[in-house]
C-alpha cells in the first residue's frame, strides 16, 4: 500500500492495527494492544524523536515471540509512518542474534546490516564500560 491509497484521515499505524485485528487471533490481538497502547499514547503526546521505547518487562516477559515482533512493528509504524518496516535478525558476535526493525531496503542490504551490527557491538562495549565505572564508584549497574 502506498501513501496515495491511505484514507485522507487515516494514520498508517491505524491501518496496520486494523489489518492485524483481522489477521490475528482475538486473544493475541488483545495482548498486543495491551503491550503497545502505552507507546501509542506516548507518541500521541510527544514527538517520536524525544521518546525511547521498550516493552514493559512486566507486561511482555511471558508474551510469545510473534506478539513481541508484531509489537515492535506496530511501534515502528507509529514512529515512521511507514508500512514497509521489517523485523530482521542480526547476528552480533558475543551476544548472538539481535532483532531489529528497519525499512525494507535496509533489510535487504547486507552491508547496511553489517553497519547496524557494528553499532550494536559498539553500544554493548560502551554499556560494559559504563557498568565498570558505575561498579567502581559503588553505583547501581543495572541500567
Amino acid at each position: 500500500m502506498n501513501e496515495s491509497e491511505f484514507p485522507p484521515d487515516g494514520r498508517p499505524v491505524d491501518m496496520y492495527l486494523d489489518l492485524l485485528r483481522v489477521r490475528m487471533d482475538s486473544e493475541d490481538y488483545r495482548l498486543l494492544m495491551k503491550v503497545v497502547a502505552p507507546a501509542l499514547r506516548a507518541l500521541d503526546e510527544q514527538p517520536p524523536e524525544s521518546l525511547d521505547f521498550a516493552l514493559d518487562p512486566d507486561d511482555s516477559d511471558d508474551l510469545p515471540q510473534e506478539i513481541r515482533d508484531e509489537a515492535a512493528l506496530v511501534i515502528a509504524t507509529a514512529v515512521t509512518g511507514r508500512l514497509d518496516n521489517q523485523l530482521v535478525e542480526i547476528h552480533v558476535d558475543g551476544t548472538g542474534p539481535v532483532r531489529v526493525v528497519t525499512d525494507a531496503v535496509t533489510a535487504q542490504d547486507p552491508s547496511r546490516l553489517a553497519e547496524i551490527a557494528g553499532c550494536i557491538r559498539q553500544r554493548q562495549r560502551d554499556t560494559e564500560e559504563l557498568r565498570g565505572i558505575a561498579a567502581a564508584s559503588d553505583l547501581p549497574t543495572d541500567f
